[in-house]
């Protein structure tokens, strides 16, 4: 037999699903079928969960689920546990998901990531047909958000989840749903008050169209007054009702002792509505209720526009959206549930796998096999003996667990983490001061108020009765919403765009602070690799395809993670071959003979070579067949276009890695990242937080880029945080930003866009104040009639909206960005 070293040969593949048997789709969810033995009524499917679906979907006579779209299944449908929505029999963590209920007609709403079309939603909303026991369900799409009726005398919450999670949507039911309801809900108040500013105006600049025009003749008294009444009576629920908003913020702002931009607003309408009011009653004029009423429907349509982006996406979470309401306590009387605000220490849990970690615990019994990767960045699991420590956040791998609580859930690392003074810090705040908005608010509302007092005097001593028609005319033309307009449209503008591509804000400071960014960080697991996405690399021998259908029978038997990482690799096979003896010892590996093959797949000492062999190889796993040896490398790969999109950023940017992973991939980074930019592995989250705090202190404006609990405190403590996600409406920790997985080369394009915000801004806010210069020349010299002032306040408004609105669509077309969303 020759040695290893001479045949040694090195194999690199991705990890992805099996390989199909036959050219077979399932019928439910699309995805290629390994077995095509798996049929019901002539229909093929990938597995049992996905026949079992379709069989109840028939059996209730609902297939027309199936007509609106091919394979309308999200992923196949996993088997789940008979007793894993057991707590929701205890009526106390029950009624902790209650919208309402009067003790029979109960609603609740459940989160359910597995929507995604039209067939989604005609299924959701026809539950009744499925059980009779829920008189309605309905569906909100963008928020992937079911809510049902049911009543609790014909079935109970528990089967209600079961039923979902039957037909494929199984709602996602955490710890934040035990806290106060925060529903999502749109600023209907703002509407309002946009419609009806939006009539007020409407009507009122209709009827005082005969006024302006009717040239030096003017209306007959009787219809002049008519109208001038109707637009005052019009224009109170815009003064009222619509503008509150400025009043109230401009009031804030002069209690603190400051002035924000609301101010000048808010000024300028009042000065119009009451001077509008004087010139109406005595009748001196027609007044300026229509640029008054524009004002106020122009800065509400912006603030909507802004409103709407962002609205359904929740951009503050923390450790409770991603920890079981509820959890199994082993107790004298058998297992219960528990909410998890009522563990305590030495309580003993179950736990199974794909469950959360609630608290620092001991492990007790079974073979704890944890994924801390959300928590820390380590990708790969950790295996813990029994009496040793495993931490809140992890997820057990594998079989059941029992474990006893050491720490309450308060005390655990994980919830510590969010007690860090970071993270009492409000950014929406700090980034409004620190805007050029707000800066440049207070030199214009000084500047407008000294002219104004230097005109009073002026015609103080020159011509006294022109003193409060030039003040005021002067308040009502320079008013500053031609400068909020510009910010408030570009701003809203580019928010639709970046979001047509992938790029969710919180809000439009954001994007000020993501064009000041000079060092981003990245994190390295689930932001730059992909879960799923795993690269093998494999040296030694090299397997023959007998000998891969004997791995594959051996493998594919075991819940350890790296062997269903081998067996996906190895693709779908019949595993038909006669498996005569197979057994897996915790922490070392499995022992099976094959076809008279002895196979051992595990570490490197228990497939018999030195500990100096495995200390230089470093392998994940080892194969031995018949003592021939074949050593595997598990890695995450990149994601697609993260191999571009670095190399462009270095153009622009100083780049560094924080990584809670090993160094095992700090070659192939290096490479990537260059030779300029900074590489740090093996980070707590503390270390991560720190580490942008002394950027910080350095002056750099940073931006960080991460994906998982782990992060959290480096994405609040950052100027700009932004969280990658696979779903955007999946859990993501508190951050500004959500940037969509998939669209992650193209963060240079978003970034240069948000950067040019500036130029546009600065453009339109150029043009604004050649508007104000004009408009002021001629109210400076008592000449500004209400004619003019009416047609210079709608002409400046729309002329900045075509500006902002159309130069940042050609910015972000120019940038290679899309113009329309992808969705």
């Amino acid at each position: 037999m020759p040695a290893v070293s001479e045949i040694e040969v090195e194999v690199v593949d991705k990890v992805g699903r099996a390989q199909p048997a036959s050219d077979e789709l399932c019928y439910h969810c699309g995805v290629p079928c390994a077995d095509s033995n798996i049929l019901s009524d002539d229909k093929s499917f990938c597995c049992e969960g996905c026949k079992l679906v379709y069989e109840v979907i028939n059996e209730k006579g609902l297939c027309d689920y199936y007509k609106l779209q091919n394979h309308p299944g999200l992923a196949q449908v996993k088997a789940i546990r008979s007793d894993k929505y057991a707590y929701l029999d205890n009526e106390d963590i029950a009624k902790q998901l209650y919208t309402f209920t009067n003790g029979d007609h109960t609603i609740v709403t459940f989160y359910v990531p597995g929507v995604h079309c039209s067939s989604c939603m005609w299924l959701l909303e026809h539950l009744n047909r499925l059980d009779g026991g829920i008189s309605e369900s309905r569906l909100n799409f963008s928020a992937r958000e079911v809510t049902v009726h049911f009543s609790r005398k014909k079935i109970s919450i528990r089967k209600v989840t079961e039923l979902l999670a039957t037909i494929g949507y199984e709602p996602y039911i955490s710890l934040d749903e035990a806290g106060e309801k925060k529903t999502k809900t749109y600023n209907k108040q703002r509407i309002f008050k946009l419609g009806v500013a939006g009539f007020c105006f409407g009507n009122i600049m209709m009827m005082s169209f005969p006024e302006y025009f009717s040239g030096h003749n003017g209306l007959e008294a009787q219809y002049a007054n008519l109208f001038r009444y109707l637009n005052l009576f019009l224009s109170l629920p815009v003064f009222f009702y619509s503008a509150s908003e400025f009043f109230a913020t401009a009031w804030s702002g002069l209690k603190q002792k400051s002035l924000n931009i609301d101010a000048p607003i808010a000024l300028a309408i009042i000065i119009t509505f009451v001077r509008s009011v004087y010139e109406i009653t005595t009748n001196t004029g027609g007044g300026y209720l229509d640029s008054m009423s524009g004002i106020v429907f122009f800065m509400l349509a912006g603030r909507v526009v802004q409103e709407r982006t962002w609205k359904s996406l929740s951009f503050s979470r923390d450790y409770k959206s991603y920890f079981p309401i509820a959890v199994n306590v082993v107790t004298a009387n058998g297992v219960v549930s528990r909410k998890l605000q009522d563990l305590a220490e030495e309580d003993v849990v179950q736990l199974y796998n794909d469950e959360i970690i609630p608290a620092d615990s001991i492990v007790l019994k079974g073979r704890a096999y944890i994924d801390y990767s959300f928590v820390t960045g380590e990708s790969e699991p950790v295996e813990v003996k029994q009496q040793e420590m495993v931490y809140a956040g992890g997820r057990q791998i594998g079989e059941q667990l029992t474990i006893q609580i050491i720490k309450p859930v308060a005390g655990s690392y994980l919830t510590s983490l969010w007690n860090h003074y970071a993270f009492s810090n409000n950014k929406s705040e700090t980034n409004e001061k620190e805007s050029i908005i707000h800066t440049l608010s207070k030199y214009f509302t000084v500047v407008l108020l000294s002219l104004a007092l230097l005109t009073a005097v002026y015609w103080y001593f020159v011509d006294p009765s022109l003193i409060i028609n030039s003040v005021s005319a002067m308040l009502i033309v320079a008013c500053p919403c031609a400068l909020l307009l510009s910010a408030t449209f570009t701003n809203g503008n580019i928010m639709r765009l970046l979001s047509n591509n992938g790029l969710y804000l919180r809000d439009p400071s954001v994007i000020e602070q993501l064009g000041n960014t000079d060092r981003v960080v990245f994190d390295k697991t689930g932001t730059l690799t992909e879960g799923g996405n795993e690269l093998i690399t494999s040296k030694g021998y090299t397997l023959t395809d007998v000998d891969k259908e004997m791995l594959y029978a051996v493998v594919r038997r075991s819940k350890h993670p790296n062997s269903r990482m081998l067996a996906s690799w190895l693709g779908g096979r019949t595993a038909s071959e006669d498996v005569a003896a197979w057994k897996e010892t915790a922490g070392k590996g499995i022992d099976a003979i094959v076809n008279n093959n002895r196979i051992l797949v595990g570490s490197g000492g228990f497939v018999g070579l030195s500990r100096e062999r495995v200390i230089s190889d470093q392998a994940s796993v080892y194969v031995s067949i018949n003592d021939k040896i074949t050593s595997f490398y598990l890695h995450s790969d990149f994601r697609q276009g993260v191999s571009e999109m670095i190399p462009e950023l270095t153009k622009q940017y100083k780049l560094s890695l924080l990584s809670g992973d090993n160094n095992k991939q700090q070659p192939i980074l290096e490479k990537l990242f260059g030779s300029n930019n900074e590489l740090h592995f093996e980070q707590r989250p503390i270390d991560k937080l720190r580490f942008i705090e002394a950027l910080q202190q350095k002056g750099h404006r940073v931006m960080m880029i991460g994906d998982g609990l782990n992060d959290a405190g480096a994405l609040q403590q950052s100027n700009v945080g932004i969280t990658l996600a696979d779903d955007i409406n999946n859990f993501t920790p508190s951050c500004d930003a959500i940037l969509d997985a998939k669209k992650i080369a193209t963060l240079p394009s978003l970034l240069k866009l948000a950067k040019s915000s500036a130029t546009v801004i600065g453009f339109s806010f150029f043009v604004s104040i050649i508007y104000n210069v004009i408009g002021l020349y001629f109210a400076m010299q008592g000449m500004l009639k209400p004619v003019a002032a009416a047609i210079l306040m709608p002409c400046s408004t729309i002329s900045i909206v075509l500006i902002t609105t159309g130069f940042s669509s050609i910015l972000a077309w120019k940038s290679g960005l899309s113009l329309k969303s992808d969705k």
